[in-house]
């Protein structure tokens, strides 16, 4: 953690939702006049999809378990460690991009399922927002949770987590449904081992619930709207800056199911993302600047 230059992780695995939750931060950071950095996970993984391809089919052949992009195999944790580290110490550090598909590689230069050179990030920035799988990880050397000063989880039902995907990778990306569903298969130990233990350090957990049949993920045809989901919103310890309470009795229909966790229906996430993440950023914010401003003089 770093007074001077703090990091906020939103952390959450392959269609989560983790997206939705940068885009809100995104706005607060431009309505309250905020430079923040951004970095995408996907910038720390350790090899080309051909690459990546490549290792699963080896690992096949020889009847290891194969490398997935949510175990440190397919990732170098190391470099993200040190990424953190280096912005917490300095506010510097630098980063890449891996190209997705044709919309990245466009825009970015490059080919599909590879990366970007290495460049630095903008300087003089208040805050950084890391958006991945690996924002809290602990493996049995490294603690990259240590780092962040506020770390959020994004932790759908695991069937609306699939449905998610799947739509994605076969709508938007090209994927054919057995192959998402292969992928999701292949990556299920280091989803247990490595994804699902970050969400007990997070601070914050949003997990969006749907309220219609999810029974089988992999024939739903359709996403569940807002207007057919339920997001619970745990909070790890008492905030002071987050009023439940209050969030209560301004969200019609949303209730408390515990002390610390408040359910909310679907269509409002937005709007509470807006009214809990605010405070909270500008707390950091302010602190950091301060703290800036304290070691210069």
């Amino acid at each position: 953690m770093s007074l001077r230059h703090p990091i906020v992780a939103i952390v959450g695995s392959s269609g989560a939702g983790t997206t939705t939750v940068r885009k809100a931060l995104e706005r607060i950071c431009q309505q309250e006049n905020i430079h923040a950095a951004f970095v995408s996970g996907d910038s720390f993984h350790r090899l080309t999809r051909a690459e990546m391809q490549a290792a699963i089919a080896d690992a096949e052949r020889e009847g290891r378990r194969p490398p997935s992009h949510f175990g440190p195999e397919g990732n170098d944790l190391e470099a993200l460690d040190a990424f953190f580290a280096s912005y917490g110490a300095s506010g510097r550090g630098k980063i890449r991009h891996y190209l997705h598909d044709r919309h990245d590689a466009k825009r970015h230069g490059g080919r599909v399922g590879g990366f970007t050179a290495w460049e630095k990030l903008p300087e003089g920035t208040d805050l950084l927002f890391y958006e991945g799988l690996h924002g809290a990880v602990k493996t049995g050397t490294l603690d990259i949770s240590s780092h962040p000063d506020l770390l959020i989880g994004v932790v759908p039902t695991i069937n609306l987590e699939w449905i998610q995907k799947i739509q994605r990778d076969s709508g938007i990306r090209g994927y054919s449904v057995e192959a998402v569903t292969d992928t999701i298969l292949r990556r299920m130990y280091d989803y247990v081992h490595y994804i699902m233990p970050q969400f007990s350090r997070t601070h914050i957990n949003f997990q969006r619930v749907p309220v219609v049949d999810t029974s089988n993920p992999f024939v739903a045809r359709d996403i569940p709207g807002p207007k057919e989901s339920l997001v619970v919103i745990h909070l790890a310890e008492p905030n002071p800056r987050v009023d439940f309470l209050h969030l209560l009795s301004m969200i019609q229909g949303s209730f408390m199911s515990r002390p610390n966790t408040l359910v909310i229906p679907g269509g409002k996430m937005r709007l509470v993302l807006r009214m809990i993440m605010t405070p909270l950023i500008e707390a950091l914010v302010e602190n950091g600047r301060k703290a800036r401003a304290d070691a210069s003089t």
